[in-house]
């Protein structure tokens, strides 16, 4: 499953971050991170994923 969150993440990167924490701070602050740049988005999204 982990595998499948971190394919979400590189490709829409709040997703992947719903599918790990659901909606939370941490999915606000990585759409946020994604409309600033679409990579801080990803490095994000990957090391929420990883920390849990």
């Amino acid at each position: 499953m982990d595998f499948i969150r971190v394919l979400f993440s590189i490709l829409l990167p709040p997703l992947g971050v719903f599918l790990q924490v659901g909606i939370g701070g941490a999915f606000w602050v990585n759409i946020l991170l994604t409309l600033l740049g679409y990579i801080p988005g990803i490095v994000h999204a990957v090391w929420i994923i990883a920390k849990k």
